[in-house]
């Protein structure tokens, strides 16, 4: 019993001793296989991890939405995308960036202009990782050069891209207006998640009043980038949406038609639609090239345009304030007889000058022999001053000044131009406040014929001449025709109140004195009427810039400097009954309105109405 049970304890020490043994030698071979894969990921392939743990990662990239498309109410493009190729430089990748311009100079020819935006760009606050453009529209040959050298130049970045293209140039220039680069003070202000991916915004005209529905909403994607910021995967993507597309009232063939008759003359057309307010041209002159905004201005050039006496980047369609002179005549007319102040047949000898009571001064008519006897129609038709002064003096500033903001004068009306000057309707409080002096009888003298303190843009007298043209119904003015946004559609305030007459028919009375000014064998404008195959009215104007000495028939005796001389201005609509189209055109120091204004309202009539009739 004692031998067998030794012999049990020395077996079972001899198997624990091999189990050890063979535990032992299986860790060390586990410890072994270890070490060695550790030595074989640490050592040898050390370099080739590390760069790959460095050079691999993931970004989330915004996708810039396709900005919307402006049509005019025939489906002509005004502002179209089109695709363009973009140098550019994530400075945050570049090891020296010095350098890295001038190896890229080397190898596509880059400006020392474009050196220079590209280095003021990269100063001001901008956000991280976004490229820095330092060259646009790159022909095929740059970019294989690129391509070919990409590996060696890190950081730069040759993206292609939708970029605004406006194919009718300085045409719309004032009208439509621009993008442009964001700058460091609009890039402080703006919603930087919608403005992801985008470095265009709209500066002017439509462009700046539908920003918003233009712009669209950005995409996203998650890619995975090397090192120089090249994208190896897209790991997930989604779409941007698009902005809205803008249709408007404008008329393309009209609007150059409008740029045509104006040549090379400072002035500015607007037309209307009096049926829907739609605006059917608004032409300002000189212009500029709206590309160049998007493209990069040459500085050079953009000096000299900024510097320019003509003053092309002005929109004077909207922004330039002048004396209405005459055209201001029928809306103070009509309110002068409606409320009872003259009769249609009330009658005046105009001995060619007016005098107030108590007043030394004598108020001129613009025909020094004056026009003799004359009544409303007469007055209108030969643009009698004597009997507009005599008017105003009976109805005083009050009731001038309510008759003139029916019509709009004074304040911004249309819907969505932007950027519109309100003019001015002048009031007692508004000459204390301005000039600190009271209102004078003399300066209601002065306002009835358009001179003096009131002023008005060619927006305005238009959207007047619209609603004269209308017998005092209002429609909202605005370019916005229709959208596929129609939420914008929903935004168009409520025009102003229709204008009420005691009598009504005063309109019709109104309508053929204007009428007589082209028609009447001493119409200002007879000229301008002989032969159109249409009735229309209309009525002009000539604005004194500075007091010139005049003959007897209202001409300057000596020769006016062209920067001193008279504003050319005329109103008109037409047909006389049921009106399609309702015109201001104002030609800048161009002389007499009827003279050379109102040619240009009968060409542009008989080319839209012709359009009308064809169609």
């Amino acid at each position: 019993m004692l031998n067998t049970s030794l012999d049990n304890r020395e077996q079972e020490r001899r198997l624990f001793l091999n189990r050890m043994t063979a535990a032992a030698v299986f860790v060390c071979l586990m410890l072994l296989i270890l070490v060695a894969r550790l030595f074989y990921l640490q050592i040898i392939e050390n370099e080739q991890h590390v760069a790959r743990s460095e050079n691999n990662r993931l970004e989330v990239l915004p996708i810039a939405p396709t900005r919307g498309l402006i049509y005019d109410r025939n489906g002509d493009l005004l502002a179209r995308n089109q695709p363009s190729y973009t140098l550019s430089v994530v400075v945050e990748r570049a090891q020296n960036v010095d350098a890295l311009i001038e190896e890229v100079s080397t190898m596509v020819d880059i400006s020392d202009e474009q050196k220079e935006r590209f280095f003021q760009r990269l100063k001001s606050y901008r956000r991280p990782f976004e490229p820095i453009p330092l060259k646009l529209n790159l022909n095929e040959r740059e970019i294989a050069i690129l391509a070919a050298n990409r590996v060696f130049l890190e950081g730069v970045q040759v993206q292609a891209e939708l970029i605004r293209h406006y194919p009718y140039g300085d045409t719309f220039a004032h009208v439509l207006g621009y993008v442009g680069r964001i700058n460091e003070e609009e890039l402080r202000s703006v919603d930087l998640g919608r403005y992801a991916g985008t470095r265009y915004i709209g500066k002017q005209g439509v462009e700046r009043q539908y920003e918003s529905a233009l712009l669209g909403s950005p995409g996203f994607q998650r890619v995975e980038t090397n090192a120089r910021g090249r994208i190896i995967s897209v790991m997930e993507r989604q779409p941007p949406q698009p902005g809205a597309n803008l249709h408007l009232y404008l008329d393309r063939r009209l609007q150059q038609k409008a740029v045509e008759l104006l040549g090379d003359r400072r002035g500015a057309i607007v037309a209307i639609e009096p049926e829907t307010g739609g605006i059917l041209a608004m032409v300002s002159q000189p212009g500029f090239n709206p590309n160049l905004y998007v493209s990069g201005f040459p500085l050079e050039l953009y000096n000299q345009l900024r510097d320019s006496p003509d003053k092309p980047f002005l929109n004077r369609a909207i922004r330039g304030q002048y004396p209405a002179a005459s055209t201001i005549k029928p809306f103070i007319g009509i309110a002068g007889v409606d409320q009872g102040f003259v009769t249609w047949d009330y009658t005046i000898n105009d001995r060619g000058w007016f005098q107030l009571p108590n007043d030394d001064r004598i108020y001129r008519d613009w025909l020094r022999g004056g026009h003799g006897e004359v009544n409303m129609t007469t007055a209108i038709a030969q643009s009698c001053d004597v009997y507009f002064y005599e008017l105003a003096y009976k109805m005083k500033l009050e009731s001038i000044h309510d008759t003139l903001d029916q019509f709009g004068f004074g304040r911004v009306t249309a819907a969505d131009v932007y950027n519109s000057e309100p003019g001015i309707n002048p009031t007692r409080d508004w000459k204390k406040n301005r000039h600190g002096f009271a209102w004078y009888a003399g300066d209601t003298v002065n306002l009835s014929i358009g001179q003096g303190y009131m002023l008005t843009t060619p927006m305005q007298l238009a959207i007047a001449t619209a609603v004269m043209a209308n017998k005092g119904h209002w429609v909202t003015p605005r370019l916005l025709r229709y959208s596929n946004d129609n939420q914008l559609m929903d935004n168009i305030p409520e025009p102003p109140a229709d204008i009420e007459l005691n009598d009504p028919t005063n309109w019709d009375r109104m309508h053929q004195a204007m009428h007589e000014v082209v028609q009447s064998n001493r119409g200002t404008a007879r000229g301008s009427g002989l032969s159109a195959s249409y009735d229309w009215a209309g009525k002009s104007g000539t604005a004194q810039v500075i007091a010139i000495e005049r003959d007897d028939d209202g001409n300057p005796i000596e020769d006016v400097p062209e920067r001193f001389q008279d504003h050319a201005w005329f109103n008109a609509f037409a047909p006389l009954e049921n009106p399609k189209i309702a015109v201001a055109v104002l030609v800048e120091n161009g002389g007499g309105g009827s003279g050379v204004a109102a040619p240009i309202v009968r060409q542009l009539f008989d080319y839209y109405l012709g359009l009308e009739s064809n169609s």
